[in-house]
C-alpha cells in the first residue's frame, strides 16, 4: 500500500475516540442513549472491540463490563440487548465475544448459551434470530461465530448449514439473506469453518470490488449510498478472499478519515454526519484490514483482534461432520 500522508485530509484520532467511548455511559439524560437501550450489549462489545484494536482495552473497567454482560443473560440461556431484554441470537455473540476479549470465558455459562443456540436450529439448516422466527444468513454466520468461539461446532450440523448458505449463493457470485434474496455485503460466513472451495472466489471478489464508489466508500448493495460499515463487511470478505488489492486503498482510507469528527470523536457513515460507536469500530477495523499504522491486526472473520482468534481451533468441514484440526 501506498503512502497515505498526501491523501489523508487528517490523521487517525486516536485519543479523541478513546474518549468518545469513555464518554458514551454519561449520555444517560439524552433520549438517544434510552431510545438505543435494546443495542446496549452490542454497543459495549463495538466499544471493547474499538479499544482493543486501538491498543486502548484497559481504558474499560473490565469487572463492570463482565457483570453487565451476565445480567443480560435469561433463562433460556441466550442474551439480550440489555437487562430484561429478550434473547437474541446477535447479542448472544456480542455476549461471548466480549468475554473471550476480556478473558473472562470461566464465568459463562458456556453450556447454556450452546443450549439457545442449539434452539434456533431449523430443518433445512438455517437459523431464526429469536423466538419470532426471522431467518437470515447472518444468524448462520452468528452461530458459526459463536460455537467456534466456545470450541463447540459439534453441537450443530455444520454441513446442513453450510449447504443451507451454499443454497443463497446468486449469480453474481455474492450471497442473499435468504435463498433466491438480493445479494448483499455482509453475507458471507464459510471461512470459518474451512468451506471456501464452495465461493466463486473471482466473481464474489468482482462483486465486492465493485461495490467502491467514486468518493472512495463501500456500498453494501448496487445503487446504494457508501457507508464506513462496509469498510469492514466488504473489506472483511476481500481479505478472506485474498484480493483486497482490487480495490483503491488509499481512496478507502481517505473515505474512513474524513469520516471522523474532529471535535467530539467517533465515525459516521459518511462525512458530515453524526458519529456513533457502530460505525467507528467498522471505522477502526477497515483501516487495520488496511494496514493503518499503530492499529492491532484484526481477523477479517471474527472482527477481533488476532492475538485473541489465533489460539482458536481450526475446523474443517468434510461434508459428513466436523473435522478438528
Amino acid at each position: 500500500m501506498s503512502s497515505t500522508s498526501a491523501t489523508s485530509p487528517q490523521p487517525f484520532l486516536l485519543d479523541l475516540h478513546v474518549q468518545f467511548i469513555l464518554g458514551l455511559d454519561k449520555k444517560q439524560d439524552e433520549f438517544e442513549y434510552w431510545a438505543s437501550e435494546q443495542l446496549r450489549l452490542n454497543g459495549v462489545l463495538w466499544a471493547l472491540t474499538s479499544l482493543d484494536l486501538m491498543n486502548r482495552k484497559a481504558e474499560l473497567k473490565r469487572q463492570d463490563v463482565i457483570e453487565f454482560v451476565l445480567s443480560c443473560q435469561n433463562e433460556d440461556g441466550g442474551f439480550g440487548g440489555s437487562v430484561e431484554h429478550d434473547s437474541h441470537i446477535a447479542y448472544t455473540l456480542s455476549a461471548v465475544q466480549i468475554m473471550m476479549t476480556l478473558d473472562a470465558m470461566d464465568r459463562l455459562d458456556a453450556s447454556r448459551v450452546i443450549t439457545y443456540i442449539q434452539s434456533r436450529a431449523l430443518a433445512d439448516g438455517s437459523f431464526s434470530g429469536d423466538e419470532w422466527g426471522e431467518v437470515d444468513t447472518r444468524f448462520c454466520y452468528i452461530t458459526i461465530n459463536c460455537l467456534s468461539l466456545l470450541g463447540r461446532l459439534d453441537a450443530i450440523d455444520v454441513p446442513k448449514t453450510v449447504q443451507y448458505i451454499d443454497a443463497c449463493r446468486n449469480f453474481d457470485g455474492g450471497f442473499g439473506c435468504r435463498p433466491g434474496a438480493e445479494s448483499h455485503a455482509g453475507q458471507t460466513a464459510l471461512a470459518i469453518v474451512g468451506a471456501l472451495e464452495l465461493v466463486e472466489a473471482d466473481k464474489l471478489g468482482w462483486w465486492l470490488a465493485e461495490r467502491q464508489l467514486k468518493n472512495g466508500g463501500l456500498n453494501g448493495r448496487p445503487e446504494k449510498l457508501e457507508d464506513v460499515c462496509y469498510s469492514w463487511w466488504v473489506m472483511s470478505a476481500l481479505s478472506i478472499l485474498d484480493r483486497v488489492h482490487w480495490i483503491n486503498k488509499d481512496s478507502l482510507i481517505k473515505f474512513i478519515l474524513e469520516s471522523q469528527d474532529p471535535e467530539t470523536g467517533g465515525i459516521a457513515d459518511r462525512p458530515g454526519d453524526y458519529p456513533d460507536v457502530f460505525h467507528l469500530v467498522f471505522g477502526v477495523a477497515g483501516l487495520s484490514l488496511l494496514g493503518y499504522p499503530g492499529l492491532q491486526p484484526v481477523d477479517p472473520r471474527y472482527c477481533m483482534s488476532r492475538y485473541i482468534t489465533d489460539k482458536l481451533p481450526k475446523f474443517n468441514v468434510d461434508w459428513k461432520g466436523v473435522n478438528k484440526e
